[in-house]
């Protein structure tokens, strides 16, 4: 879902004790409870606001991974045999912890991606949400009973844990993607191993923390932080069943190619380019309101953002862009303690470049820059990596920032003259992760919600992220795997269904030999 890949963006230093050498915090592991640093290889993390290094997070090699993976498998025999709801409960007290320490989490969360506070705030209680519903894990594993499917045969499935799992998890979401696959995974009995991003990694460990204070048993879940090598020795290794994985497209679509090729189950969740279609009936304040918060939230760093604004007529294009421009001038963006401020900064030098070249690419190839953030520097600030909110008008589906996931603040509106030309270029384009409609008429939100071809459809809804006790995913090449993350889905997921069936047979009745198919007949 980040247009950034997962992976190390520059080479790692070397050191023989990094304990001994480094002059700023280490960010370690988090393995059989506790804390693990020592490490020959790390790699810089950067305060996104100033653009100074904060931190070095060490990088996991082949060799800790198959330890981590060897203690997950140690641990695995008791928590599978730990009955369910006590399971639960682990899950009852980590919600309350989460709740408990949530300034702090977010806190952490702001250090190191740059999201503002009231941004982190929300993407935290969308993880706890995740939580909740784990915690009804009594109910959604009972299983099915049938009685005397047969002369005195009863049949029942089980939803047995797979074993050993892991997630690969992005750096927008440093909390809520990691809970939208661990929580799950535990309460259904498995033993899991986080590898989040190395950009963001402080989260990741201090919900291992609090998940240790909710009383799982050591082992059960480990964080390793790494690059490409640590996410290459756990696709590779033969004792991890699954792997959930968040990001962008290329590296998605990478994962699920060599795991399903390792034999493991994969769910690999990859880019976006999401468009609102704009109604010549829609009421436009609201629409103007709902684009400023889908388009430049949290830096435009979501797979949800709203890029691409779809105009019917040039009518609508216009007074949009007039709106949205006055509207434009009032955001703030800055340090992520200031709750004025309506976004912060992307997430690295690198990515500022990217999303910059995206906005030269645009003027280059024809389009109109009608708000131009590239030369964003808030004061005090000067050095961190941002970019202002942007806009660009006469955009076509041909340019590379069209085709493309910029996954930073930038605004494209194309025109068209119908609906059908709108959902035509909806339709057409590679991703199809979410979308939406903004129409007072009940038979188009109805038409388009029918036939356009994308997971996730809000109507007068910008950011339609299914809730908890559904499940998230896109269409094409959105989504690469059968089964969408958390919800319902991920019962299945983390799940094997096994059917049981059985006879007692009767001590005064011998059975026939019998050698067609059995039947009820």
């Amino acid at each position: 879902m980040n247009n950034l890949e997962n992976f190390s963006d520059g080479e790692p230093s070397n050191t023989e004790t990094v304990e001994a050498v480094q002059p700023i915090t280490l960010v370690g592991h988090f393995i059989q409870g506790g804390l693990v640093s020592k490490t020959s290889r790390t790699q810089a993390v950067y305060h996104p606001a100033t653009g100074a290094i904060s931190k070095e997070v060490a990088l996991a090699d082949s060799d800790l991974v198959n330890h981590v993976v060897h203690i997950a498998q140690q641990a695995f025999p008791a928590w599978r045999d730990t009955p369910v709801i006590k399971r639960a409960r682990v899950m009852f007290k980590f919600k309350q912890l989460l709740e408990d320490n949530a300034e702090k989490l977010c806190e952490l969360i702001g250090q190191e991606h740059g999201k503002i506070c009231h941004d982190a705030q929300g993407e935290l209680q969308r993880g706890i949400e995740n939580v909740e519903y784990a915690c009804g894990a009594p109910e959604f594993l009972k299983g099915e009973y049938s009685k005397n499917v047969g002369p005195d045969i009863d049949s029942w499935s089980e939803f047995q844990p797979l074993g050993v799992v892991a997630g690969i998890t992005p750096f927008n979401f440093p909390a809520m993607v990691p809970l939208w696959m661990f929580p799950m995974a535990i309460v259904c009995g498995n033993c899991f191993i986080l590898k989040p991003s190395e950009k963001t990694p402080s989260a990741a460990l201090y919900l291992a923390e609090l998940l240790k204070q909710a009383g799982l048993p050591d082992g059960v879940f480990n964080v390793i932080n790494g690059d490409k090598q640590a996410v290459d020795a756990l696709l590779h290794h033969p004792n991890i069943q699954a792997i959930s994985f968040v990001g962008s497209t290329p590296i998605a679509e990478y994962i699920y190619r060599t795991a399903t090729s390792a034999g493991k189950r994969c769910q690999a969740l990859g880019g976006a380019k999401n468009h609102a279609i704009i109604m010549p009936d829609a009421d436009i304040d609201n629409v103007v309101n709902s684009l400023l918060g889908a388009a430049f939230g949290s830096s435009g760093e979501r797979c949800m953002a709203l890029s691409v604004a779809v105009a019917i007529g040039d009518e609508i294009a216009d007074l949009v862009i007039e709106k949205l421009t006055h509207e434009m001038q009032q955001l703030k963006f800055g340090h992520y303690t200031d709750q004025q401020n309506d976004f912060g900064p992307l997430i690295s030098q690198a990515h500022k470049d990217k999303v910059q070249a995206f906005i030269q690419s645009a003027e280059r190839q024809g389009a109109k820059i009608v708000v131009d953030g590239r030369d964003a520097k808030p004061v005090g600030y000067e050095t961190g990596f941002f970019v202002g909110p942007t806009l660009i008008d006469q955009v076509s589906s041909d340019m590379t920032s069209y085709q493309q996931e910029i996954f930073g603040p930038v605004l494209q509106v194309i025109r068209v003259e119908t609906m059908h030309e709108a959902m035509q270029l909806i339709n057409d384009h590679e991703y199809g992760n979410g979308t939406c409609i903004y129409t007072r008429d009940g038979e188009a939100a109805r038409y388009f919600s029918h036939h356009i071809q994308v997971g996730m459809v809000g109507i007068n809804v910008p950011l339609p992220v299914p809730v908890a006790y559904h499940s998230f995913g896109g269409w094409k090449r959105s989504l690469f795997g059968d089964l969408y993350a958390y919800g319902p889905d991920g019962v299945r997921f983390y799940t094997r269904r096994k059917t049981i069936t059985q006879r007692w047979p009767s001590t005064q009745i011998r059975e026939a030999k019998q050698f067609s198919m059995p039947t009820l007949n």
